[in-house]
């Protein structure tokens, strides 16, 4: 049964009119009975996972990606914190291989449950674009801001469009200033939901 608190966690649009996450992630999130205070997290990175992509096609419509998944990936990145509650109030990692473990166990498509471990390891090999506007999205959400992630995003923006690597730089400075300007109603949005139901 799910609880009035997830259930709102799911659905309230709070200050900034965020959006739904997907039904397939809150069937799954529904299923495992996750926390208020995760689903408001995911939401907020969900949410700005969104609008990074959006941002890409309209302004670097060269850039080959797969929007869905970004958004999928946003909307079930920490899933693992279902399993590491103490990783949602502090720090930890374990909640990474475990979450990609879980989804694959839930019939999750490997490309998709990969976003449970390549939110936080974005300097691998493998990582596309897709890896790196989730980690962007988780980071930036509360306002953080990782230069070297960054640098990887504007690679690949610049790699794509022909666009000199500052101009790049800057447009996509200007859209993170933008974003992180929220960064206090996104952090209430969330701290708004408790841990534990």
């Amino acid at each position: 049964m799910t609880s009035e608190l997830l259930r709102r966690a799911m659905t309230d649009p709070g200050d900034l009119a965020l959006r739904a996450l997907p039904a397939r992630a809150e069937v799954l999130l529904e299923g495992l009975q996750a926390s208020p205070r995760l689903v408001a997290h995911l939401r907020v990175v969900h949410d700005v996972a969104c609008r990074l992509a959006e941002w890409v096609q309209r302004h670097y419509p060269e850039v080959d990606f797969d929007r869905e998944a970004v958004v999928f990936g946003a909307a079930i990145h920490d899933i693992g914190k279902v399993e590491h509650l103490g990783e949602l109030s502090g720090p930890g990692s374990v909640h990474e291989q475990a979450g990609y473990e879980l989804l694959l166990d839930r019939g999750v498509e490997e490309g998709l449950a990969r976003f449970a471990r390549t939110h936080a390891s974005w300097t691998a090999a493998e990582v596309g674009v897709e890896d790196l506007l989730v980690s962007l999205a988780d980071k930036v959400w509360k306002a953080k801001r990782v230069p070297d992630l960054e640098q990887l995003v504007t690679e690949r923006l610049t790699a794509a469009s022909g666009q000199q690597p500052w101009e790049a730089f800057m447009a996509l400075d200007d859209v993170l200033d933008r974003i992180a300007a929220d960064a206090d109603l996104r952090l209430a949005f969330q701290a708004s939901y408790p841990i534990v139901a």
